[in-house]
């Protein structure tokens, strides 16, 4: 039984925990980490939604939920490792952006890690595919709706800063 901490609408620990797959109460929050990862060459990494998950046979970047206790970096350095076996110390993790919801906050990543396609592991059960994408097929794949509209929306929003660390490394 996974757990998750609870925060107000100001992001303030209420000190109460949520268990995962029940409904949140009217004013309760959770924490979810998102990370783009890209290689310094033009290109993201996406993994697909596993068969049995919401939006199966979808690309994402990774991410998840932050389990009770853990701070934002902490979760999107164990979900990045836990969803695509890499491992990475948590001051190479670039922060982007937070963004609230009805009842999420979600704090949004990026790693450079040019990681070749052979040495990623994928977790059984949450992901099912990987592949290194330019930002052209990222739109392509928005427009054929290969992503699913709530990581199309956090690509739309991070792509600038995403693009000026691209054209940085060149």
């Amino acid at each position: 039984m996974e757990l998750n901490d609870i925060y107000d609408k100001d992001r303030n620990l209420t000190g109460r925990l949520h268990r995962r797959n029940t409904r949140w109460g009217p004013g309760e929050y959770g924490l979810v980490v998102c990370v783009w990862v890209y290689d310094g060459k033009g290109k993201l990494l996406l993994t697909r939604r596993a068969r049995g998950k919401s939006f199966a046979g979808t690309w994402e970047n990774s991410g998840g939920a932050a389990k009770a206790g853990e701070t934002s970096l902490q979760a999107v350095v164990r979900e990045l490792y836990e969803e695509t076996g890499i491992r990475a110390p948590a001051e190479e993790f670039e922060f982007l952006s937070s963004a609230r919801d009805h009842h999420f906050f979600y704090d949004h990543y990026c790693l450079k890690a040019d990681v070749p396609i052979k040495d990623i592991s994928l977790l059984p059960g949450e992901t099912d595919g990987v592949k290194w994408v330019t930002f052209q097929q990222v739109h392509e794949m928005i427009a054929q709706q290969r992503i699913c509209k709530i990581i199309a929306k956090q690509f739309l929003e991070a792509e600038p800063e995403l693009l000026k660390r691209q054209t940085a490394q060149e």
